[in-house]
């Protein structure tokens, strides 16, 4: 008997050896119950949003394929069913029916949860009526004095909107104008010439928004004023184009071109002047 169960005791051994280890690979590959609890979806749908709606209506309610009447029917409700909110298009919500299949809802068939006009689909969307506000503006310009001169120009202006599109505006700018030498006639000949002075210009002008309340905003101006040059004042009109483009709702980088246009000289050598401005400014609205 001793002889024969040491015959048998490597063979024992061996299967012994083979069920530990194919117990340890098991237990290796099973991961623990922690690691992935029940109510986490593997792979499941992003949703940017928890926004939901609930159908209303008494009976089916139809969900489409599309934002429209013309669309394919995707599937019938009953009252009750909820659904989150991806997007909104006018009248129609974007909802999610499954981890892999979306639909659209009239609004007419649900009710919402929360306020949903943060999820409204809109190209460049009016953000904000601005009538009856300030607005203030710091500028740096490159200034053309005649078309023949290259100045450092720096102003404010001063704006009211009397409605989102149309604004009233008061401007200030000065700048230290050098003429290149040329040829002036005067009563005693020729003379060869250079004109260095320093000018202040003002201005009202009525400015028209062409997209009122959005984020970037172009525009036209136009309107009359003075320069104060040399000992002189001139009457002067001006006219340009520009752009508001609205980094913060109340803060605004604007760019904008504007030519003053206005008599200059005495006597003889009066010429109208076309001047030139491009500048670049921060407003700010009250």
């Amino acid at each position: 008997m001793i002889r024969i169960a040491h015959r048998w005791a490597p063979a024992c051994l061996a299967l012994a050896f083979v069920a530990g280890t194919t117990a340890a690979a098991a237990a290796q590959t099973e991961a623990p119950p922690s690691a992935f609890p029940k109510d986490t979806e593997l792979n499941g749908p992003h949703v940017l949003t928890e926004k939901k709606v609930r159908l209303s209506k008494d009976g089916n309610n139809v969900v489409r394929s599309g934002p429209g009447n013309t669309f394919a029917i995707v599937g019938v409700y009953s009252k009750g069913s909820e659904f989150l909110v991806i997007a909104k298009r006018d009248e129609w919500y974007n909802v999610r029916l499954s981890d892999t299949n979306t639909a659209w809802i009239h609004s007419s068939l649900c009710e919402e949860f929360d306020d949903m006009s943060d999820l409204e689909f809109r190209p460049n969307p009016k953000l904000f009526s601005r009538i009856g506000s300030f607005a203030l503006t710091a500028y740096l310009a490159g200034y053309a004095f005649d078309e023949k001169s290259n100045s450092l120009a720096f102003g404010g202006r001063v704006g009211y909107y009397l409605f989102d599109f149309v604004e009233v505006e008061g401007s200030v700018g000065f700048t230290h104008v050098v003429r290149p030498a040329e040829i002036v006639e005067s009563l005693f000949g020729l003379t060869l010439e250079e004109e260095e002075f320093y000018m202040l210009y003002y201005a009202m002008n009525l400015t028209w928004k062409v997209l009122p309340g959005r984020q970037l905003v172009p525009f036209a101006t136009v309107g009359a004023g003075s320069s104060i040059m040399q000992g002189e004042t001139e009457l002067s009109i001006n006219y340009g184009l520009g752009t508001d483009f609205f980094i913060k709702k109340s803060t605004a980088v604007r760019f904008e071109f504007r030519n003053y246009q206005f008599d200059s000289g005495v006597s003889e050598t009066r010429n109208d002047n076309m001047n030139f401005e491009f500048s670049v400014g921060l407003t700010y609205l009250l």
